[in-house]
């Protein structure tokens, strides 16, 4: 059976869903991730390079969280005696149907596969919806508990039984969604009706520039030599101070007779 139209908007490259295609599918994945969370669909592509090694018929096209497991598990044995290498991080992406770890683990296996080079190929793996929140509109973007919720999969929760492992999760979500908040308020203080601190407000004056183009020293006290060489002690309204020298009478000497 083979399909002539593509899902539309799929982030996937031409040749990759050329390759998909022209391996005739039991049906074409129109939902990324959710056709491709189960593990059937990639059962069957790789039912297709190795056939005595792999049955696509002993996978079963189901949602529930233990489905999915069930078959992934079987893959990960084919993984390990064919020795295939893929990332455990893209797999448990596409299992909680985290947004685009299907398309990168396909692309991954179409290398695999095929030996094909693909350009625009992910190198840093990003499942959070964050370069979709930097698409919308300030008002239209998630808030804190809206975030969480967009990141966090129940099945996630439903395989990890340690409390402690999906509070810090919950954490680097809460901290991640309060510094896009951060930006946006240096971004755009009007908006948050940021008002300016003290600090800010404060005039400042440009430092005063004398004639010959060199600042102005604050102090203006200084000593200058008069032409009989005293000290000349000028102060900071200008006026002229000199150093006078008092002459003082000779001490007299008594003598008292006793």
């Amino acid at each position: 059976m083979s399909y002539s139209h593509a899902p539309k908007r799929t982030g996937l490259p031409r040749a990759v869903l050329r390759w998909l295609q022209s391996l005739d599918l039991s049906f074409f994945p129109r939902n990324f991730r959710r056709d491709f969370s189960n593990g059937c669909l990639i059962a069957e592509i790789f039912s297709w390079y190795y056939p005595e090694h792999i049955h696509s018929h002993g996978y079963e096209n189901g949602a529930s969280l233990a489905t999915k497991l069930s078959n992934w598990s079987q893959l990960g044995q084919f993984f390990s005696r064919r020795k295939l290498k893929l990332a455990q991080e893209l797999i448990d992406g596409t299992i909680h149907c985290k947004p685009g770890a299907a398309e990168i683990l396909v692309q991954d296996i179409y290398s695999m596969l095929t030996n094909g080079r693909i350009k625009n190929i992910q190198g840093e793996v990003d499942f959070t919806d964050h370069y979709y929140q930097e698409q919308l509109p300030m008002v239209a973007r998630s808030t804190a508990s809206k975030a969480i919720k967009n990141n966090i999969q129940l099945t996630e929760i439903m395989i990890e039984p340690n409390v402690n492992k999906n509070r810090q999760k919950v954490n680097a979500i809460i901290n991640m969604h309060m510094q896009q908040r951060l930006v946006e308020r240096e971004e755009n203080p009007k908006r948050f009706n940021i008002k300016p601190s003290l600090a800010e407000r404060a005039v400042r004056h440009p430092a005063a520039v004398g004639p010959s183009g060199s600042a102005v020293n604050i102090k203006r006290e200084k000593l200058s030599f008069i032409s009989n060489g005293r000290p000349e002690i000028r102060s900071k309204s200008g006026g002229h101070f000199k150093e006078i020298q008092v002459k003082q009478a000779d001490r007299c000497s008594f003598t008292v007779d006793v």
